[in-house]
């Protein structure tokens, strides 16, 4: 899926927290409604089969309750895409990524090839769309059975998260995987604990490589590999900050991918692309997210700006001017470069020339937050938006609960208020044809909802810390003030658009 990721490590944070933040974008023609919700160990398959791959996957005995973010309709797969475990141990999965011909060639992908010879063509440009029939193999297998693919987007939640108890952990499961059943996809995956975020890359089919996110640094990923330095000899000695899988030096030389002329491994030579679509669709996206972040370290405009938007070289990480807030994460994963000439909404500018980092076709955006300072039942908080974050608000649910809110879980096919998803597509689609008359009732309800909920949390934090309060009750008075307030938003919204219909006329009958 085309999306934008972001990783905050704990001295860059505002609290010690560790932060993982990630949209989770659509295919440019359609939409995905999504829910969050809570899988209890009795809910997960002890075999595994994938939907869009067809591939098996035992998995082991003893798994653990977590949150995920699946999709709300059945029929295309699971896709868990972020959520956090009993053990405090939260991923994100996946940011779709780029590679490069000598990569891919040198390990294909795996793909499903149906036994069922069907020669299937796409032209298909921009985002990339692997849930279609489009995806399949030009010609079945010779001997009249499937051929199963490799794991993908739709699975790895699932395959991974109810497992592991430690970041590090989640590396290495994924790892194996990879090198055992191979991928269909390039993707980035990020694992966080009270500790530490680790970000994984695959590399082919079966290659990947994962990098510590730095303390005191955040990380932006847009749709294309990222990482940059890496270190081979930390990689395949002391492991402190970087993995591997286990043959990928040989597989760098034999294949000549190691294109940098210093003597030093550099990652996204190697593994990633520098095409022309990355310049309007990637490379933009990390220049506006670190031009916010870091706006005084470099030069960012102008003849003289030391990285611009269409620019390879863009850091993998730097350490902010300033701590990193929830508030800041949700503003950047919601930036459309407001205060340049590439923002649609100004007229008369570059607009609709770089892809903006919230678009319409954002299914949700999950920002956790793993609070080191608070004790093991209320550590985890999964911030939860749906729909387009230049429109929404996002709000914290304790992670490590039995349920969900019905708010939150409640998404069917067919458009209700009583869900925060669909209520949220409406605030969106009336607000953009009437952006500069909305945005005051925008900002001014995303910054009701933060205040809210931060007063709720340090009384919810309290209650529990006092009195043991049950977090399915504390969750339940964070989703109805956001209900709250989200009607209130709706209705502000609904009645600014009304009143600029093409069809108003100034003289009334009265």
């Amino acid at each position: 899926m085309p999306c934008t990721t972001i990783l905050v490590g704990k001295l860059a944070s505002y609290d010690g927290s560790t932060i993982i933040a990630r949209n989770d974008d659509a295919g440019a023609d359609h939409f995905m409604p999504k829910k969050c919700c809570v899988i209890h160990p009795q809910e997960q398959p002890r075999v595994y089969r994938s939907v869009l791959s067809h591939v098996e996957i035992p998995l082991p005995e003893n798994p653990m309750r977590y949150t995920c973010v699946p999709n709300a309709l059945t029929g295309r797969g699971v896709w868990a895409a972020s959520g956090v475990n009993e053990a405090n141990v939260a991923m994100t999965a996946t940011e779709t990524i780029t590679s490069n011909a000598l990569v891919l060639g040198a390990d294909p992908l795996v793909t499903y090839v149906p036994a069922e010879k069907k020669r299937t063509v796409s032209d298909r440009t921009g985002d990339i769309d692997r849930s279609d029939a489009s995806f399949k193999e030009e010609s079945g297998a010779a001997d009249g059975k499937d051929i199963p693919g490799g794991i993908g987007e739709e699975d790895i939640v699932v395959l991974v998260l109810p497992y592991i108890r430690s970041a590090r952990e989640g590396v290495l499961r994924l790892g194996q995987l990879l090198e055992q059943y191979g991928t269909y996809e390039m993707n980035g995956i990020a694992f966080q604990d009270a500790d530490e975020i680790w970000w994984l890359e695959s590399v082919g089919g079966h290659h990947w490589i994962a990098k510590r996110v730095p303390d005191d640094q955040y990380v932006v990923m847009p749709n294309q590999q990222g990482i940059d330095e890496f270190d081979l000899e930390d990689a395949f000695g002391a492991q402190k900050e970087h993995l591997c899988s286990a043959d990928l030096r040989e597989f760098i030389a034999d294949n000549h991918l190691d294109l940098s002329m210093d003597g030093s491994f550099h990652a996204r030579y190697a593994f990633g692309s520098r095409d022309d679509s990355d310049h309007t669709y990637n490379t933009c996206r990390a220049w506006a997210i670190e031009r916010r972040l870091n706006p005084r370290s470099f030069c960012w405009d102008g003849p003289d700006a030391d990285y611009t938007p269409e620019d390879d070289d863009i850091p993998w990480s730097l350490r902010p001017e300033r701590k990193l807030t929830v508030e800041e994460v949700k503003y950047v994963l919601s930036g459309h470069y407001q205060g340049t000439d590439y923002d649609p909404y100004t007229k008369g500018g570059k607009g609709g020339m770089y892809r903006p980092v919230g678009v319409n076709r954002t299914n949700f955006l999950s920002i956790i937050q793993i609070r080191p300072y608070m004790p093991e039942a209320v550590r985890a908080l999964q911030w939860i938006a749906f729909a387009s974050n230049v429109f929404n608000a996002i709000a914290p649910f304790y992670a490590n609960v039995e349920e969900m809110p019905d708010y939150l879980t409640f998404t069917e096919d067919t458009v209700s208020t009583d869900s925060f998803y669909w209520s949220s597509r409406l605030i969106g689609a009336l607000a953009d044809a009437h952006f500069a008359k909305n945005a005051i009732h925008i900002e001014r309800y995303q910054n009701k909802v933060f205040r809210r909920s931060h007063e709720l949390l340090a009384k919810l934090d309290r209650a529990y810390l006092q009195e043991g309060q049950a977090l399915e009750k504390a969750n339940l008075e964070i989703a109805d003030m956001l209900r709250e307030e989200t009607d209130r938003a709706l209705g502000n919204v609904l009645h600014e658009s009304t009143k600029a219909m093409i069809n108003a006329f100034s003289r009334a009958d009265a």
